[in-house]
């Protein structure tokens, strides 16, 4: 009954979160200098009243919220607006609809953009994830058994150094390195592939994943190395794996059977904050290797000022980094009935 409150607890405060959010991403793009209707407008011969039907075609000639225009500063006169009818309530109720506006450049909605950047980003870091967790685990495992070894060193300094490589100056060596070997350096798929049948299409795709996935592969495994080593570490100079030890039990039968599970602990942690960012994709990564997933949406849209999409994507890598940190929360659960909160 403890766990169920707990977690319903955390469920609250998740949710919490999240309303908080929507609320500072719709006043951060307000505050902004310069005006909105022209922000996604480089030509500066537009006329007086294309800009109003711009501001009208955006929903920007409405008051930001009751006692507020939408261009000018606060009325301190009575309130006589409509709530409803403000671009508050109007953004709120177009979330809860799943529309996140439309994008100024390309006049198509953000919800769509973003959906279908967001399965490119998914498959990357899926791939990159699952490679950098497997790689970590082992070699930080292998460099907590084998402590103050040579093993031991040659983990940790290759890891330290991995970790502290700049991303996007790995990603460009790789890239050098990519164009010495024939590998694609660019894109998520050869023009035409599409007309090739479907197990060509995934291992052109595939092939095209080898450059970005390696780059987000060896930044990870670094951390999830060094972080798995210093875990294990701990766990095995506690006072129950000095028993097992005595009992006669193998170092596998003590590292899976009670050193492990007790290790990962941190470890889930530091993997659901890492899966809630890079939801938004390794933004430096996908710019280098022009793959076309979140992080290049952004990317190109700080470039073009185009804010609903920026917006958007704010919003959906918040709600993605609350969702990973409360699943952390039952996995630790899980892990540990142990971890409850106060």
């Amino acid at each position: 009954m403890n766990r169920t409150r707990t977690l319903l607890k955390k469920l609250a405060w998740s949710i919490f979160t999240i309303l908080f959010v929507i609320v500072l991403n719709f006043f951060l793009f307000r505050v902004l200098p310069g005006d909105p209707a022209r922000a996604g407008v480089r030509d500066p011969r537009l006329k007086k009243e294309a800009v109003e039907m711009l501001r009208v075609r955006f929903g920007l000639d409405k008051p930001v919220i009751n006692c507020f225009e939408s261009l000018n500063p606060i009325k301190l006169g009575s309130c006589t607006v409509n709530p409803l009818d403000t671009q508050f309530f109007i953004y709120v109720r177009n979330l809860l609809q799943g529309e996140l506006g439309i994008s100024y450049h390309t006049n198509r909605p953000v919800a769509d953009i973003l959906a279908e950047r967001l399965w490119n980003t998914v498959l990357l870091i899926g791939a990159g994830q699952i490679l950098s967790i497997m790689i970590g685990v082992v070699f930080g495992v292998f460099a907590a058994w084998k402590a103050r070894t040579a093993i031991d060193y040659s983990a940790v300094i290759t890891s330290l150094m991995a970790w502290s490589l700049p991303t996007f100056w790995l990603a460009i060596l790789l890239l050098f390195w990519g164009s010495n070997n024939g590998l694609p350096l660019a894109g998520k798929a050869t023009p035409g592939s599409s007309a090739l049948p479907l197990l060509q299409q995934w291992a052109d795709i595939g092939i095209h994943m080898i450059l970005p996935t390696l780059t987000y592969t060896i930044i990870y495994m670094g951390e999830y190395t060094l972080i798995m080593r210093s875990s294990l570490m701990d766990v095995l100079s506690e006072d129950y794996i000095l028993t097992a030890k005595a009992k006669g039990l193998s170092t596998f039968q003590i590292l899976k059977d009670h050193a492990l599970k007790n290790a990962m602990l941190p470890l889930v942690t530091v993997i659901a904050i890492n899966l809630g960012f890079t939801v938004a994709g390794a933004i430096q990564i996908e710019a280098v290797f022009s793959w076309p997933g979140l992080g290049l949406a952004i990317f190109e849209a700080v470039g073009r000022r185009d804010f609903p999409v920026l917006q958007g994507a704010f919003v959906l890598i918040a709600i993605a980094v609350i969702f990973a940190n409360f699943l952390a929360d039952l996995t630790y659960n899980y892990l540990d009935p142990r971890v409850q909160t106060e």
